[in-house]
C-alpha cells in the first residue's frame, strides 16, 4: 500500500501542496444560507443549470461569504453525473485551496473524472489522498481506476494494482476480473485472459454472463471458436442467462471460419428458446452463406430476416454485394445495390468499392462510371480507392483516352480525392503498355511536381520502357532520380537494365549492371542469366557464356530448359558437337526436358553442319516428345536434305508436314519450290498443304506453284 501512497507524487503540483487539515477557523467562516440553498437547487431537477451553478459556486468563491463543504460536494457529485470533467477538476481545486475538504464521494468522482479523461495516472494521486485522509479505499475506487487503465491500453499496470489491492486486503469482485478480461482480450493476451478466468474460480468469486461473453468474444476473434465454444458450454451448464449477445458472438466465430453448420445449429437453439436473433446474427448467417456460393439458402434466410421485421443494415448490405461480387455475379449485386437505394439505406464508401472493383472486373466499366457519378450525386465522399480500382480496369480494357480524361478531372486544383502514387503510377504503366512513353514521362514529371514520391514500381516500369524504346539518357536520368529520391535499386531494376541493354546490343554495359547487381547484395534472376547468355551467345563470345552458365549452375536458381537450350546452340554454333550432346545428357539427368525449341536448336544446327541422320533423330524425338513440329525446324531439315538431294527424305518430309497441319509461309515455301526444281522431284507425288489455317483452305503443291509463280518472278525459271 506504500507504493499506491507513493504514487501522489504523480498529482498536480497544486494539489500536492494542499492543505487537508481542517482549518481552525473554519467555524468562524460565514456561510450564507441563501448561496447553499441556491447551488441545492441549481443541482435538483427540476431546475437543474450546472453553467449557473458553476457561476454561482466561483461568485461565492471570491467572495467573502464561502458556500458550504455540504454544498460544494454536492456540486461536485452533480458535475460528475453529468461527465463535466474539467469543471469537476475546476471546483475541486478551488474549494480545496480555500480550505474546504471533499468528501469520500467527491474524491471518488474525482477518480472517475480522471479515468474518463483518459487520465488515469492521476487518479493514483487522489487513491493516495482518500488513504491519507482516513477513507477506507472500496472495490469501487478500484475498479474505476481498473478501468481506465485498460481503456488506456495500460493493461499490466491494471493488473499491477489488482495485485497490490488484494495483498491490502481490498478483495475484487466480479466487476474487477470483467474488466481484467477484456483489457486482456482487448490487447489479444487470449491465455492470460483465460488463466484469469480460472484464478476467479478458484478464489471463490463466481464469474457471470459478462465474463463469459467477453472472454467467449475475445476468443472468436483470435480464431479460437472451438474454445469459445467450450466456455459456452460451461456456461450453460452453471445455470448462467444465455442472452443474444451469447449466441451473437459463437454464431459470428463460426460464421468467420466458414462453418455454417456449427453456426445454424445454435441459431436454432435460440428459436428453440424464444431468443429472438438480431440483425448481426441474420447478417453473419447470410454473409457465410454467400461466401460458400450458397445463394438460395441467403435468399431464404434473408425471407426470414425481413419476415421478422428485421431491416437490413448497411453492414448486411455489403457483405451480400461483396459476395456476389466475389462469386462473379456482379449484375446481380448491382440489382441489390440499387435495391439498398430504394430502401433508403445509405451505402458507404466501402460499399462504394466494392461494387464497382467487382463491376470493372467483369467488363462493366460503364456501370461503374454511373456509380462513380451517383457517390457524387449524393455528395458521397469518395476516395482515391474507387478512382484507383477505374484507372486499372480501363488499362485492362486498353481505354487509356478515357484514363487520361479521368485522371484529368482528378488533377483539377480544388478537386477531391487527390491521386496518390498507386493512381500515377497505373496510369504511368498503362501509357507504357501502349508505347506512349512520352505522355508518361509528362504524368511521371507532373506527380513530382505535386510533391508525391513514386515507388520502385514506377520507377522500374520507367527504367525498362525508355530502354525499350532506345532512349538510354531518359533512363539513366530515372536511375539519378532513383537515388536522389532515397531509394535503393532492387532486383527488378537491375533487370530492367540487364534486359534493356542485351537488347539494344550494349553487352559491356549489361554485364556491368549484372557485376553491380551481384554487388549490392541482389542474386540475379534465372532470367536474367538467360538474357545475358543469349546475348554473349548472339555475339559469339562463346567462352563467356560457357563461364556464366557455370555460375548459373551454382546459384539458387539453377538453370532451366531455356538456359540449356541457349547453351547446346552455343556449342553447336562453335562446332563442339559432343560438347552439345553431354549438355543434353547431363539436362535429362538433372530432370530438364527439352522443349520444342531445344530440339528446333539441335535440328537448324545440325542440319547446317551437314549431320542430316543426328538431324533427322533430332526430330523424330521430338514428334515423339509429343511437340508440333514448327516451320523453322522443317525449313533447316529440308534445306539440309535438299542440298544432299535426299528426294525421298523431301518427299517424305513433305507427307509429314502435310498430315501434322504445318502451316506454310513464305520462307517455306521458297524452301520447297527450291527443293523441288534441284532434285527434280514430281509435283504429283506431294501431299496437299494447308496454306492458311484460319482460312481452312488446302491446295496441292502444283497450285502452290501456279500462286507462286504469280507473286515471284524470281521463281518463275524452276517453276517452268
Amino acid at each position: 500500500m506504500n507504493n499506491l501512497v507513493d504514487r501522489t507524487s504523480c498529482f498536480p503540483l497544486g494539489i500536492r501542496c494542499l492543505r487537508f487539515e481542517l482549518y481552525s477557523s473554519l467555524s468562524s467562516v460565514f456561510s450564507l444560507p441563501n448561496v447553499d440553498a441556491r447551488l441545492k437547487s441549481l443541482c435538483e431537477p427540476p431546475d437543474s443549470n450546472f453553467v449557473e451553478a458553476v457561476t454561482v459556486f466561483d461568485q461565492a468563491i471570491n467572495s467573502s461569504c464561502l458556500p458550504s463543504a455540504w454544498a460544494c460536494n454536492t456540486l461536485i457529485e452533480f458535475l460528475v453525473k453529468l461527465k463535466k470533467h474539467e469543471l469537476v477538476f475546476s471546483v475541486y481545486l478551488k474549494m480545496t485551496r480555500v480550505g474546504i475538504l471533499p468528501s469520500f464521494r467527491s474524491l471518488s468522482g474525482l477518480v472517475d473524472c480522471f479515468v474518463h479523461s483518459y487520465k488515469p495516472q492521476l487518479a493514483f494521486g487522489v487513491l493516495g489522498l482518500l488513504l491519507k485522509r482516513g477513507f477506507t479505499v472500496s472495490v469501487y475506487i478500484m475498479n474505476l481506476i481498473l478501468k481506465g487503465l485498460c481503456k488506456n491500453g495500460d493493461v499490466l499496470r491494471a493488473i499491477d494494482l489488482f495485485t497490490k489491492m488484494k495483498g491490502n486486503y481490498v478483495f475484487p469482485d466480479v466487476v474487477s476480473y470483467n474488466i481484467l478480461v477484456s483489457g486482456l482480450c482487448k490487447e489479444k493476451q487470449f491465455d492470460d485472459a483465460v488463466k484469469l478466468l480460472v484464478e476467479m474460480k478458484d478464489g471463490g468469486c463466481d464469474p457471470n454472463s459478462i465474463t463469459y461473453t467477453t472472454l467467449m468474444d475475445g476468443l472468436c476473434r483470435d480464431g479460437r471458436v472451438e474454445k469459445a465454444f467450450s466456455l459456452f458450454e460451461e456456461m450453460k451448464s452453471k445455470g448462467l442467462e444465455v442472452d443474444v449477445v451469447a449466441y451473437g458472438v459463437l454464431i459470428g466465430g463460426f460464421c468467420n471460419k466458414n462453418c455454417f453448420d456449427s453456426a445454424k445449429a445454435l441459431f436454432d437453439e435460440m428459436l428453440e428458446k424464444d431468443i429472438l436473433p438480431n440483425g448481426f446474427i441474420f447478417s453473419c448467417l447470410i454473409n457465410c452463406l454467400c461466401k460458400l456460393g450458397q445463394w438460395n439458402e441467403a435468399s431464404a434466410m434473408l425471407h426470414v430476416m425481413t419476415n421478422r421485421g428485421i431491416l437490413l443494415d448497411c453492414y448486411t448490405y455489403t457483405g451480400l454485394i461483396d459476395g456476389l461480387c466475389k462469386d462473379g455475379r456482379t449484375r446481380k449485386a448491382l440489382d441489390l445495390f440499387y435495391l439498398m437505394l430504394e430502401q433508403r439505406v445509405e451505402p458507404t464508401t466501402v460499399t462504394y468499392n466494392i461494387i464497382i472493383d467487382g463491376l470493372c472486373k467483369e467488363g462493366y466499366v460503364g456501370d461503374a462510371l454511373k456509380l462513380l457519378e451517383i457517390m457524387m450525386d449524393k455528395g458521397k465522399e469518395q476516395d482515391v480507392i474507387s478512382y484507383n480500382t477505374l484507372l486499372r480496369q480501363l488499362h485492362n480494357h486498353k481505354k487509356v483516352d478515357d484514363v487520361i480524361e479521368l485522371m484529368g478531372s482528378l488533377l483539377k486544383d480544388g478537386s477531391d480525392p487527390k491521386p496518390d502514387s498507386i493512381t500515377f503510377t497505373s496510369i504511368i504503366q498503362g501509357l507504357c503498355k501502349e508505347g506512349r512513353l512520352d505522355e508518361a514521362i509528362v504524368l511521371y514529371d507532373t506527380m513530382n511536381s505535386r510533391g508525391i514520391q513514386g515507388n520502385m514500381f514506377t520507377f522500374n516500369i520507367l527504367i525498362a520502357e525508355c530502354l525499350k524504346a532506345g532512349t538510354i539518357d531518359q533512363a539513366m536520368k530515372m536511375w539519378k532520380h532513383l537515388h536522389e529520391s532515397g531509394f535503393t535499386p532492387n532486383s527488378n531494376t537491375y533487370s530492367a537494365f540487364i534486359g534493356g541493354f542485351c537488347k539494344l546490343h550494349i553487352l559491356n554495359v549489361a554485364k556491368g549492371f549484372f557485376i553491380r547487381m551481384r554487388v549490392s547484395g541482389h542474386d540475379p534472376k534465372l532470367v536474367d542469366y538467360n538474357t545475358l547468355m543469349a546475348s554473349l551467345r548472339n555475339e559469339s563470345s562463346i567462352d563467356q557464356a560457357r563461364q556464366l552458365f557455370e555460375q548459373l549452375k551454382n546459384s539458387n536458381c539453377g538453370p532451366d530448359v531455356i538456359s540449356f537450350s541457349i547453351m547446346i546452340d552455343c556449342n553447336l554454333k562453335a562446332g563442339g558437337i559432343q560438347s552439345a550432346k553431354e549438355l543434353l545428357k547431363e539436362m535429362i539427368q538433372m530432370g530438364v526436358k527439352p522443349d520444342a525449341n531445344t530440339y528446333t536448336i539441335m535440328i537448324n544446327r545440325l542440319s547446317k553442319l551437314g549431320l542430316l541422320d543426328e538431324a533427322k533423330s533430332a526430330f523424330d524425338s521430338m514428334i515423339a516428345s509429343g511437340f508440333m513440329p514448327n516451320v523453322y525446324a522443317c525449313d533447316s531439315l529440308l534445306k539440309g536434305f535438299g542440298s544432299k538431294g535426299e528426294e525421298k527424305e523431301i518427299i517424305n518430309l513433305l507427307h509429314l508436314m502435310a498430315d501434322k497441319g504445318v502451316v506454310l509461309d513464305s520462307t517455306i515455301t521458297d524452301t520447297i519450290l527450291s527443293c523441288i526444281y534441284h532434285n527434280q522431284v514430281d509435283p504429283d507425288a506431294l501431299p496437299t498443304f494447308r496454306q492458311d489455317l484460319s482460312e481452312g483452305t488446302a491446295i496441292s503443291c502444283r497450285e502452290l506453284l501456279t500462286k507462286v509463280k504469280a507473286s515471284k518472278p524470281e521463281i518463275k525459271s524452276h517453276a517452268s
